[in-house]
């Protein structure tokens, strides 16, 4: 995902003098990195653990670091959050001995939370500072046991925050009781909805019905397809799209590309994952496909093939099967972002930056 404020400024909502968001068409995106700092200290900093129990007394102490990204995008009321962070903590322990108070410090690394993986609970890594003796090790493994589901429930407690609208949840808040206040303060009556006939079916419904029976799209999912011109060899074409080197420098985000059947991948910074299914060099790309604000478990297909009608000249066609009409949020505009970001994000850069034609 690109960072905070080095977005497109086309979808970028820039601040208005009458506060209008003109149509409600573009997002509006509020950093949250320093908001996230000072929640996630809150959270986290001076937890305590264990209060003697067995002995002894456990606890965090600060939040030591706390680096990547946090903001939030609102669109027609609609809270997308959007953050990578990694982060340490400290964490002391100390218990009475014969030869006085024993004492040991340790951290608590988080190497990534985003919001790709919301749902899931985080990996941490616990270590100890210093020399690693008997002690050492029983306050460890009584953090292990007693402080990682702590942290993991204020781990919690952030991302559904975040979900909220981090530092922009009054904001939002505000405005949707401004809007549900507009209507009776300007005393307008809101006429009773008319009645329908349930019994009474529509003239095309049978239609309808018919091509559901069919299969084309499931309900609640859609089908994108689109026919690329390209001036290249096929094969050239299909070394950028996996070869992850070259997929970094025309979309400027980071990738991990395997160019093995079965092998994982991860574009735009880890904003799309998927598996690939089926490769022919030069011809066929079949992909499972997947953005990581779309509902647990839903993925599409994506299939792309490639023909050479004449030397130096490729076509790509490109057919992406079960793409989902709205988000976990929400938003209804998953279908038509896909199909832009296709055209926009990855074919008429690659014609840019390799000079494949316009």
């Amino acid at each position: 995902m690109a960072k905070f404020g080095e977005g497109d400024a086309r979808w970028i909502v820039q601040e208005r003098a009458d506060g209008a968001n003109v149509h409600n068409w573009h997002w509006a995106e509020r950093d949250c990195l320093e908001w996230s700092r000072a929640r996630l200290s809150a959270l986290l900093a001076g937890l305590p653990v264990l209060s003697g129990e067995g002995g002894l007394t456990l606890r965090t102490t600060t939040l030591d670091k706390l680096d990547g990204e946090a903001y939030v995008n609102i669109r027609k009321g609609k809270v997308i959050p959007g953050y990578e962070l990694s982060l340490t903590l400290a964490w002391e322990a100390d218990a009475a001995s014969e030869s006085g108070v024993a004492k040991v410090t340790g951290t608590v690394e988080l190497p990534y939370l985003a919001d790709e993986n919301a749902d899931e609970d985080p990996e941490l890594r616990i270590t100890v500072r210093g020399d690693d003796g008997p002690f050492a090790r029983r306050a460890k493994d009584a953090f292990i046991a007693h402080g990682k589901p702590l942290v993991i429930a204020k781990i919690r407690e952030y991302v559904a925050a975040m979900a909220n609208g981090g530092p922009a949840k009054d904001e939002i808040d505000s405005k949707k009781l401004s809007t549900k206040a507009a209507p009776a303060a300007g005393g307008a009556a809101v006429a009773p909805a008319p009645s329908v006939n349930v019994t009474a079916a529509p003239v095309h419904a049978p239609a309808a019905k018919e091509k559901k029976a069919n299969g084309k799209d499931k309900e609640g999912f859609k089908t994108i397809e689109m026919t690329e011109k390209f001036n290249c060899r096929s094969k050239d074409i299909y070394e950028i799209l996996m070869d992850e080197n070259r997929w970094k420098g025309f979309t400027q985000s980071n990738a991990r590309i395997s160019k093995d059947v079965g092998g994982q991948f991860s574009l735009f910074d880890g904003s799309i994952t998927g598996v690939n299914e089926e490769l022919q060099e030069g011809k066929l790309v079949v992909q499972k496909w997947r953005f990581g604000s779309w509902a647990d478990g839903v993925h599409s297909t994506v299939r792309l093939v490639f023909d050479e009608p004449e030397s130096g000249v490729t076509i790509i066609k490109l057919k992406q099967t079960d793409v989902p009409e709205e988000d976990r949020y929400g938003n209804s505009t998953v279908v038509e972002n896909t199909e832009r970001g296709w055209k926009e994000l990855i074919f008429q850069r690659i014609r840019a930056v390799f000079g494949f034609g316009v």
